[in-house]
């Protein structure tokens, strides 16, 4: 896989439930957070986005668990990026480290809402032009 993006991370206590592992809804969080940090670096805002009319959003999301992670692990989410018609599919790993043993596999189509009705979106489209 030729990721884009990388961030790390560390689970916190309170992610986890009475068996000791992370919540599946977690991984949730941890994914999501990885996008919106590799927006902001490609500066890209959400907020700004919003506030012009354009919402991107999610159509689909898809999670396969491999291994779980504990209170303490430090892992590291990465992400790859493609563009499918109108979609924009982000393919994001998560990786405990320091062994890098696959914890979760996951796919997350989004889409743009422009002025509330789905269109493709020229402003994505030349922020990630240099990814596709």
């Amino acid at each position: 896989m030729d990721y884009i993006y990388e961030l790390r991370l560390k689970v916190r206590d309170y992610e986890c439930d009475l068996q000791g592992i992370v919540n599946n809804a977690n991984y949730q969080h941890y994914i999501e957070h990885t996008r919106h940090e590799f927006l902001r670096s490609e500066n890209v805002s959400f907020a700004d986005l919003h506030n012009r009319g354009i919402d991107a959003v999610v159509a689909r999301l898809t999670m396969a668990f491999k291994t779980p992670l504990r209170s303490g692990d430090e892992f590291v989410s990465k992400l790859a990026l493609r563009k499918e018609g109108i979609k924009y599919v982000f393919v994001q790993d998560i990786f405990r480290l320091p062994d890098l043993r696959p914890v979760l596999r996951s796919t997350v189509d989004t889409v743009c809402l422009i002025n509330g009705r789905l269109a493709d979106c020229e402003e994505l489209n030349n922020a990630f032009r240099k990814f596709f």
